[in-house]
């Protein structure tokens, strides 16, 4: 496996645009398309949230009814969320836009949107912007990154990610970009994401790739709980790389997983990591576990813990809170055995074994969680499961975000 520089156009046949169409923002770019020069067929997971956005039903139908996808309009500021059926009219309005421009199916057009809750988009400026990015879409990594610029909100970079292996003598390539900082709390995915690949494979494959994927990847993120309205991640193929067509659980399909979980990996930490008013990324490792289940629920407790995620902002070595969190996640185990430890860059400290403190320095806990990336690590001593979970600290500039983020 090959990491490479670039996003959603390092993929074959693929090409990006940007484009301020002012749907709330001034003086910044606010929209983004992703084209594919051939049909390719797509895989999607959705928001489990019961309140589902426009752009949310829109794109479930494209993924489960449509013969192919080749289009993707993403717009930031403005969610189009309980919007009613005229924000589901704005979805289709926005794919016939396309369909007028690039002649193409709007049944291929997928959508997204991003931004304020309850706020109905301004169609005209859509549109307006759908033939800006028409016009001027290309397949340079320069147009995949300022796609993936485009599509922030309170993000303070951009996400993005490539990668490239080979498979049946043919070099692929998987590309991603995502957006997310806030409201950020997966129940089967999060935030929106795209990723793109020129592999030849079927739609059932794809689709299981995926759902398979974002259980160990963007559904082991949190910044604050809530998990939102449009979360979306869509994946589409088209098949330039002419590998062999994956069809089945084959070597060629554990070897295309293997790149998908990579990218999928890398932009679900970056979100965890831009989390609003984040200072680091705070890792959570269960080691030792029973079961791999067991350590899923013990390290989503730990991160999503309010407590532990301010002791994080202080650097404090608060390992009580993360004792706690273990405790009424419901999982079992017998905290008199659980070892932890803190570690980053400036080294690894163990802070408890068997359930009681070791006297460690304060002062190196300290020094090791004053850096950007933070990982707390936990060996509860019942078997050889294990899984991570990625989050951030709580910051006081977190609540300064959302008090006033309508306005």
């Amino acid at each position: 496996m090959k990491v490479i520089t670039g996003g959603v156009t390092s993929a074959k046949g693929f090409e990006a645009a940007s484009a301020e169409a002012g749907i709330k923002y001034q003086n910044r770019k606010d929209m983004a398309l992703i084209y594919s020069q051939t049909p390719c067929v797509a895989a999607g997971t959705f928001t489990t949230n019961v309140v589902k956005a426009a752009p949310v039903k829109w794109d479930q139908e494209v993924v489960d009814h449509s013969l192919f996808a080749q289009a993707v309009v993403i717009n930031s500021g403005i969610a189009n969320a309980c919007t009613g059926a005229q924000g589901y009219r704005y979805c289709e309005q926005t794919a016939k836009a396309v369909e007028r421009l690039l002649s193409v199916p709007a049944s291929s057009v997928l959508v997204a949107s991003t931004g304020v809750i309850g706020m109905q988009l301004p169609i005209e400026r859509i549109e307006a912007g759908v033939e800006l990015l028409v016009n001027s879409r290309l397949d340079s990594e320069e147009a995949g990154l300022e796609a993936a610029k485009a599509i922030m909100t309170t993000d303070t970079n951009p996400k993005y990610a490539a990668v490239q292996v080979e498979i049946g003598g043919k070099t692929v390539t998987v590309g991603g970009m995502c957006k997310g900082s806030g409201m950020i709390h997966p129940n089967m995915c999060t935030m929106l994401g795209f990723v793109t690949t020129d592999a030849a494979i079927t739609k059932e494959m794809l689709q299981k790739a995926l759902c398979e994927d974002v259980q160990d990847t963007y559904n082991m993120i949190s910044v604050d709980g809530d998990t939102s309205t449009n979360d979306t991640v869509l994946l589409l193929a088209n098949g330039m790389a002419e590998n062999p067509r994956i069809e089945s659980e084959d070597e060629n399909y554990a070897i295309f997983k293997e790149a998908l979980n990579y990218v999928n990996t890398e932009l679900a930490k970056k979100i965890a990591g831009d989390g609003e008013g984040a200072t680091c990324l705070f890792e959570v490792k269960i080691v030792g576990a029973e079961s791999k289940e067991q350590a899923v629920t013990l390290s989503k407790s730990v991160v999503t813990s309010s407590l532990t995620k301010a002791a994080i902002y202080g650097h404090d070595a608060n390992w009580g809170r993360i004792l706690c969190a273990m405790g009424y996640s419901g999982a079992q185990f017998d905290p008199e055995k659980v070892d932890l430890y803190f570690e980053s860059e400036a080294g690894k400290l163990k802070i408890i074994e068997n359930g009681v403190s070791t006297g460690y320095s304060e002062k190196e806990a300290t020094r090791i969680l004053s850096k950007p990336k933070v990982t707390a690590i936990a060996d509860i001593k019942m078997g050889e499961a294990s899984a991570t979970a990625w989050g951030c600290d709580l910051t006081h500039e977190y609540v300064n975000i959302n008090a006033d983020y309508r306005s």
